[in-house]
């Protein structure tokens, strides 16, 4: 059976279509909000949130809910507007803001994971969490809504609010004599890649977040200059990327987030050997 029949078998089964779905809006939205996190300097706003989400993740596991999600999500959310009021503290300031949100819930979660988890391998439970796992490839119908739902009203606000988050990104003080309400706007950024965070624990796994936001942005500003060819850019390699990542790890039985990232990798050192060339030409 050559890869061409293994990858239609593959694709005669829903739980790969599901993982396909997901992938794919998960990449999307990471690679759109990332370009903007990476002009204003807050790249690492996915990682600290990436572990809020992992300490959301182990209270869930200890008090046994079922769908994770309805705990997650709403701690990440308001993790994401602490971190950003601490972030504009002048006393600390934003990487250190990050710094503290970062460690404390990645020690607080593993602290209670080890105190109270009824787990049998917990370890392998804290391995996947962190790194991802196949649990991308048994997502069940109302994960895979979820995930469409919320990736829906990201994009359509980002359509929406398109000018201003151009403006906030590029000359906030700017923006803000104009007469944008850049506070706004900024904890509106900081709410949608919360979103995008909690959508991608199962994708890529807290440690790996921060590659789907930073990757495929840093690729397209190898090969363009204009906010919108960037944008566009790092959102067409970002699908791309998710989507032979996971063909590769299915054929090759590999973890998924480190194969997706991997390909993310090899994508830019591809995308700066060719923005190295075209600018000595």
């Amino acid at each position: 059976m050559n890869v061409l029949e293994k990858i239609s078998l593959y694709f005669q089964y829903s739980y790969v279509q599901n993982a396909f779905i997901v992938g794919v809006l998960v990449a999307l939205c990471s690679a759109l909000l990332g370009v903007t996190l990476v002009l204003k300097r807050f790249s690492f706003i996915g990682d600290g949130l990436s572990h809020v989400a992992f300490g959301g993740i182990a209270i869930a596991s200890v008090v046994g809910l079922s769908n994770n999600m309805l705990l997650v999500l709403p701690i990440t959310v308001i993790s994401a507007v602490l971190l950003l009021r601490a972030g504009q503290n002048a006393k600390i300031k934003g990487d250190a803001a990050i710094a503290m949100f970062s460690v404390g819930a990645l020690a607080c979660g593993y602290l209670l994971m080890n105190l109270f988890s009824t787990s049998a391998n917990l370890s392998g439970d804290v391995c996947s969490t962190l790194f991802g796992s196949t649990s991308i490839l048994t997502l069940s119908a109302a994960d895979v809504w979820l995930c469409i739902g919320l990736s829906a009203v990201v994009l359509l606000v980002f359509v929406l609010f398109y000018n201003k988050i151009f403006s906030v990104t590029f000359d906030e003080n700017f923006a803000a004599a104009t007469g944008t309400r850049t506070g706004a706007y900024n904890l509106l950024i900081a709410l949608l890649i919360a979103a995008v965070i909690v959508l991608a624990m199962n994708l890529v796994g807290s440690l790996l977040i921060s590659a789907l936001v930073i990757f495929p942005a840093l690729s397209a500003m190898r090969l363009f200059k204009s906010f919108k060819a960037v944008t566009l850019c790092s959102a067409c390699l970002s699908v791309v990327c998710a989507g032979v990542g996971l063909l590769t790890a299915l054929l090759a039985d590999t973890p998924v987030g480190s194969t997706i990232v991997a390909v993310d990798i090899a994508v830019f050192f591809v995308c700066w050997i060719i923005g190295a060339v075209g600018r000595r030409g």
